[in-house]
């Protein structure tokens, strides 16, 4: 199909894009626009202006910052992929990455992106929550961070204000901390049906649900149980627990609740193996 009509603006820096989110019409920022384009042709989003943020290559990096790794929004899957102090400094988000799409997406799509569309069936925010990665946004009242959990607004929703721009996420250095991202696709391109992030971190193992609600969640059951001296196989029975998968033509509620069983004991006995 063919997009409603829209304006289009490129922004020439971060500033720029703010001052046009803040126009007056229903804008949307565009980065590599896998995304947003695909409901624009169904009309299913039908912005009044397109702001272009894709040009501003000063939002593409990975560096370290303390104990921290900052990577820019607009950075593309396939560099992170690449990136060796990603690979040495927070291995999963590196290996996870990898298995996006396509050559093609991977070289377009951006992480901020990914972040800013809240999709559930995304890989990167579930790696991000699992993380407890930290989201600096940029907006008219200057910059402010926010932990990436609090970001999550609802189904394809995110808690930024219309007028704040994604800049930053912030990783921590997980060094040679064990860890693992199994999940289930029917394609080897398509969106997982579910994934489980497992990622051990500040003395424990944080657990991370793709696909199993309206957003990225974190399996507290799993996590509780393990804090509590459960095995894998006995954590990963609380997969489920306070998740509402949905039923669609990929799977249903139901098995996608036994498929979050299945990859949370695998994801565990890698991460703590």
């Amino acid at each position: 199909m063919i997009p409603a009509q829209f304006d289009y603006e490129v922004a020439e820096s971060v500033d720029h894009a703010v001052e046009l989110l803040g126009s007056g019409r229903d804008a949307k920022l565009l980065a590599g626009g896998h995304s947003l384009l695909p409901l624009m042709r169904l009309r299913l989003a039908r912005p009044e202006l397109l702001v272009d943020v894709g040009r501003l290559g000063e939002l593409s990096y990975v560096r370290e910052d303390g104990d921290m790794v900052a990577i820019g929004a607009l950075t593309r899957y396939h560099d992170l992929e690449r990136s060796e102090l990603l690979r040495a400094e927070c291995a999963i988000l590196a290996d996870a990455v990898g298995s996006i799409g396509d050559p093609q997406v991977r070289h377009r799509g951006t992480i901020g992106g990914s972040v800013a569309h809240c999709d559930p069936a995304s890989d990167a925010p579930t790696i991000l929550l699992a993380l407890d990665a930290e989201l600096v946004v940029h907006g008219p009242g200057g910059e402010r961070r926010l932990p990436v959990g609090e970001s999550f607004g609802g189904f394809l929703q995110t808690a930024l204000d219309p007028q704040e721009v994604l800049t930053e996420i912030r990783v921590p250095k997980t060094g040679g901390a064990g860890w693992a991202y199994e999940k289930l696709t029917r394609r080897a391109q398509d969106w997982a049906t579910v994934g489980v992030a497992a990622v051990r971190l500040n003395g424990g193992v944080h657990v991370g649900l793709t696909n199993m609600g309206p957003t990225a969640l974190r399996a507290t059951g799993v996590e509780e149980a393990l804090a509590s001296g459960s095995d894998p196989a006995a954590a990963s029975e609380r997969a489920a627990e306070g998740t509402t998968p949905p039923s669609d033509h990929n799977a249903s509620g139901e098995f996608r609740e036994h498929l979050a069983r299945v990859l949370t004991r695998r994801a565990l006995e890698q991460a703590i193996g």
